[in-house]
């Protein structure tokens, strides 16, 4: 099965799936509102916005499990994310991506490893998943690692399909 294959819900509950942005590079991170690291909404919205007609997204999982975090209702959630940061790009259901009710997109996103060789459990809020245009993850950013650091600027520019 492919990353394109797994079952998503939208924010607003819509069944889904990554096979929507087929064909793009895209940029999976696991966000929340009430987090150290929520600022960093504004450099993925500039990311969005600077690359979303070269063929990248992205893609923006809420989660709770960082010290309860993303609390909010998904409309909670849609309003935080639209007014305080005029976030353009989609986000999904509230997920887990650790421990045993981890959805299916973030067991299999956690198999890679980061740039110092380490997979497994997520480590915090806002950690970033690059996938190519042809669906695989070619790269892995810890939470720290900030949107618009030239690592990662520098791995979306390798992947745009445009």
């Amino acid at each position: 099965m492919s990353l394109y294959d797994i079952p998503l819900r939208t924010l607003a509950g819509e069944p889904t799936s990554l096979a929507d942005h087929k064909g793009k590079a895209l940029l999976l991170v696991n966000v929340a509102s009430k987090c150290g690291l929520t600022p960093q909404y504004a450099g993925l919205e500039r990311l969005q916005q600077r690359y979303a007609d070269r063929g990248f997204t992205v893609l923006g999982f809420p989660c709770n499990q960082f010290l309860g975090q993303e609390p909010g209702s998904a409309e909670e959630i849609q309003t935080f994310c639209s007014t305080t940061y005029g976030v353009s790009f989609p986000l999904f259901e509230k997920i887990d991506v650790n421990g045993e009710e981890r959805h299916p997109l973030f067991a299999r996103l956690t198999e890679v490893a980061d740039a110092e060789g380490t997979a497994g459990d997520v480590q915090w809020n806002f950690e970033k998943f690059l996938l190519s245009a042809d669906g695989t993850v070619v790269g892995r950013f810890r939470p720290r690692t900030e949107p618009e650091a030239d690592e990662l600027v520098a791995a979306i520019e390798a992947q745009l399909p445009a």
